[in-house]
């Protein structure tokens, strides 16, 4: 069911937070038990039966792309190079426009959510939705900030990281997004999908899919460290 869908990494981050341990790569680049962290994803996504990738990028974009080339396990790799900062939406829109994907599983490229991406797409079609997000259940959500989801997992609201102490559900960084969902984005215009489009979409077909497992975001040193144990040897490989 997810061959005919195009997955797409959001990988144009500084990853300024972790200049003191991983130098002068992209954060998605950074070294996880001997290999990038963005081949974790990749991983995952061939697992699930994806076949084409959209990588965007951004700060070392051509680093990027040295180090992967065309393809990776049965998967083609295709880049949407951000010239500046377009922001989570705004990237996509650029990607979209640029390869024709219509149905789109997006993912943040400096988080990790043991997840089952065929039946989170299920869910998807299943509900018509403009958007789903794939959430996680963690102990403290004040890194974070929280989701609120209705009885029939529609998102109601997001919580801001200041008043979202405690455990609950996180926006796990993964999307199933239709073409509606970024309609109204130009392909070089700078917005976000936390900030901007997700909100906005509250009310009109935005769901919330709770069922996954583990959750590891890289975006500090302290988090980062975490990933060799947070991966261990249950690592999706491609088919």
């Amino acid at each position: 069911m997810l061959s005919e869908v195009t997955a797409m990494i959001l990988a144009g981050g500084l990853g300024t937070r972790l200049r003191p341990v991983v130098a002068d790569l992209p954060k998605v680049m950074a070294p996880v038990v001997g290999k990038p962290f963005l081949t974790r994803l990749l991983d995952q996504i061939a697992s699930a039966g994806i076949r084409k990738v959209v990588l965007c990028t951004g700060y070392r974009a051509d680093l990027v792309e040295k180090i992967l080339g065309s393809a990776y396990g049965p998967l083609q790799l295709i880049y949407s190079a951000e010239e500046t900062p377009l922001g989570t939406a705004g990237a996509l829109a650029l990607a979209a426009h640029s390869s024709g994907a219509i149905n789109i599983l997006a993912m943040n490229g400096d988080s990790y959510c043991h997840a089952d991406l065929p039946a989170l797409w299920r869910f998807h079609q299943e509900h018509r939705a403009v958007a789903t997000l794939q959430l996680a259940q963690v102990s403290d959500t004040s890194r974070f900030g929280r989701v609120q989801l209705d009885a029939d997992d529609r998102i109601t609201r997001f919580d801001e990281k200041s008043s979202a102490i405690g455990p609950g559900l996180i926006n796990a960084g993964i999307y199933c997004l239709s073409a509606q969902a970024l309609a109204n984005v130009a392909p070089n215009q700078s917005v976000s999908l936390e900030r901007e489009i997700f909100p906005a979409l509250i009310g009109h077909d935005l769901f919330g899919y709770s069922h996954g497992g583990k959750f590891l975001d890289i975006g500090t040193p302290d988090s980062y460290q975490q990933a060799e144990a947070f991966f261990g040897d249950s690592i999706e490989r491609p088919a």
